[in-house]
């Protein structure tokens, strides 16, 4: 029989609480928090999972949680109400180490997304989805990026996260620099100068790097210059722009892995 947990102030439930709302902690405790039937199991994929956390309703839902690793943790409804980010949760919830993944990891010939302070936690995690979904080989992030492990981020790419390297990296013209040392080709996502979408190459033999800024905003000059080339999706009139993560999985297919 595992441990129950009664109490909304018990020390475990607070450190989970605290991974689950603050970034600067999970990144000192390298550690992050999720909560789903679903995508805790699918994260266990690819994290380690140290603490389970469920309801009794979601145990009898879920027979297979019990074959999970880490510690295991029954808690009373109004824990989980605690736990809980939105108001009509599962009943199950994580504590997982955060993999770490660095720019060494980048070889020649691979297929890599980068995105430039895309703050919206729904679009990283589109993104991080698509990456996964058309066969890419990582996905690195700028400063001024939302989390990869926050759990809005982490519900939009349904473990995806944890599916492929997701690398953290500071500013993004000395990462597209290291990328360009490597062979790499990289592609800014932008409207001028560009070339249209249909007309560019899905990859050279040195591997391809899609780069993409915020929805507002858009890549810098600085990581434009610093890319070898620039494409756009063509787009009648209409609108003005394309919500990001629908551009980035637009570009994400185009540039996808052999056989798909």
């Amino acid at each position: 029989m595992d441990e129950k947990i009664t109490s909304r102030d018990n020390a475990r439930i607070k450190y989970a609480c605290r991974l689950s709302v603050s970034a600067a902690f999970r990144r000192s405790e390298g550690r992050f928090f999720a909560e789903g039937r679903k995508l805790c199991p699918e994260l266990a994929k690819g994290a380690e999972l140290e603490i389970l956390f469920y309801t009794a309703a979601a145990a009898g839902k879920c027979p297979d949680l019990a074959g999970l690793p880490g510690q295991h943790y029954l808690v009373e409804d109004h824990v989980a109400d605690k736990l809980a980010g939105v108001p009509a949760h599962q009943g199950v919830f994580g504590v997982f180490r955060t993999p770490v993944h660095t720019l060494d990891e980048v070889k020649a010939g691979g297929r890599y997304l980068a995105l430039e302070s895309v703050q919206d936690p729904g679009n990283v995690g589109t993104m991080l989805r698509s990456a996964a979904a058309f066969g890419f080989d990582g996905v690195i992030l700028s400063e001024g990026c939302a989390s990869p492990y926050a759990p809005k981020t982490l519900r939009a790419s349904m473990g995806a996260a944890v599916q492929l390297p997701v690398i953290e990296a500071g500013e993004m013209p000395p990462v597209i620099a290291q990328l360009r040392a490597k062979g790499v080709e990289c592609l800014a996502a932008a409207l001028y100068h560009s070339q249209p979408l249909g007309a560019a190459q899905t990859a050279g033999p040195g591997g391809v790097c899609v780069v993409i800024g915020s929805e507002g905003q858009g890549l810098t000059e600085a990581t434009i210059a610093a890319c070898d080339r620039t494409v756009r999706i063509p787009m009648t009139d209409r609108v003005e722009s394309l919500n990001a993560g629908i551009a980035g999985s637009i570009l994400l297919w185009h540039f996808r892995g052999a056989g798909l």
